[in-house]
């Protein structure tokens, strides 16, 4: 009953959940707490984007390793587009949680792909990423990620010669992993704190992904990224499965794509930590 939802959004604008999306909690039935749904409501033009999330919780869902949102329903009707999940109340991870959080990635990596990317493109925010499948993960981190990205900084007005600097990078992934490539595990993708929480019985949970078959480090380094995560998340995941050498390296290299795309999607505020990660990994490369 797709309509239900769309007549179920109050009148108030709801809080902001994304670029031109709003979030708001719906009563289906005010006697139930099993009725109370978390609806993101948008433009038709949302609509891509909220199928991309759906299709993602769906697949970190069917995996059983780790607690996200039910997808209820998606649909775009008269010019609105609707994601209705599953409410969960959810507060901030603390030790005994981020452990389990821990854990619980360490075993949702270990779901492999066939290869790397995914079935469908989808979205890192309101950037497209691109998803065709490629065999060898340096090739794929260079034309998939960071190539798009820099393609995007120079339309933003990032300077010629450091987009130049950063493609020549991007060209070079190869030499990050001299001593092997990774596993195609599955990725939450955009896997920074605001994305996790727990319930009041202490269970974990992760929401908003960008899923795609990649390496697991890319989702501890952007974890890593912003902070906020507690030290026993970290300290659980290197023990259920310890990360490789040079991951340090690797870490500069898998966050760039993130800074690239906040530069992208927020402008100039993300200019110097581009540029200093740019040449860290420029001297990493020369040493």
């Amino acid at each position: 009953m797709p309509h239900a939802f769309l007549r179920g959004l109050p009148r108030s604008a709801g809080e902001p959940s994304g670029v031109g999306q709003r979030a708001h909690v719906v009563d289906m039935n005010p006697q139930s707490a099993a009725g109370r749904h978390f609806v993101k409501s948008g433009a038709a033009a949302a609509h891509p984007r909220f199928l991309a999330e759906a299709g993602g919780l769906a697949a970190l869902r069917a995996t059983g390793a780790v607690r996200v949102p039910a997808v209820i329903d998606c649909g775009c009707d008269a010019g609105q587009a609707w994601l209705a999940l599953e409410r969960l109340d959810l507060h901030p991870l603390d030790r005994a949680a981020g452990a389990a959080l821990g854990r619980q990635l360490a075993q949702l990596h270990r779901t492999l792909g066939p290869h790397f990317g995914w079935e469908q493109d989808n979205f890192i925010g309101a950037t497209p990423q691109e998803n065709t499948p490629a065999a060898v993960w340096p090739i794929f981190f260079a034309q998939r990620r960071l190539l798009p990205q820099f393609r995007l900084a120079r339309q933003s007005g990032m300077e010629r010669q450091l987009v130049g600097q950063g493609e020549r990078v991007a060209e070079n992934v190869a030499a990050f992993f001299v001593a092997g490539h990774p596993a195609a595990s599955l990725l939450h993708g955009d896997l920074w704190s605001g994305n996790a929480g727990r319930l009041a019985d202490g269970t974990p949970a992760i929401f908003d992904p960008a899923v795609y078959y990649g390496d697991r480090e890319a989702d501890i380094a952007m974890a890593e990224l912003f902070g906020g995560f507690p030290e026993s998340f970290y300290a659980a995941y290197r023990e259920a499965w310890p990360l490789s050498e040079g991951f340090e390296t690797r870490k500069t290299l898998y966050n760039l794509y993130h800074i690239l795309n906040h530069f992208n999607m927020f402008g100039a505020g993300y200019l110097g930590q581009a540029r200093r990660m740019i040449e860290r990994l420029r001297v990493d490369l020369r040493s």
